[in-house]
């Protein structure tokens, strides 16, 4: 650049202030990017083990009164295979 008597013409001021923002834009860019990357580091891949089993979720309508004890036995024994 030319410099006029030590006095950066109007060019470098729009340069300079070009040079600023893009710097900016980086850094933002760059922080943003960094927490995007480390929030999806926490997700599980794949889906979510189950977490009852069938006769666990039978039991589970029996306690809560949903089914009555004869409905419980009857469906208990065709989960393990067996005649009610």
């Amino acid at each position: 650049m030319y410099w006029n008597g030590h006095n950066p013409s109007g060019w470098m001021y729009a340069y300079m202030a070009m040079g600023v923002l893009v710097f900016v834009v980086l850094l933002v860019g760059g922080i943003v990017a960094v927490v995007w990357f480390l929030g999806r580091g926490h997700q599980p891949a794949g889906p979510p083990p189950p977490h009852h089993s069938a006769q666990q979720l039978l039991a589970e309508r029996f306690a809560r009164g949903e089914i009555d004890e004869e409905e419980f036995r009857a469906r208990s024994a065709a989960l393990q295979g067996r005649q009610p």
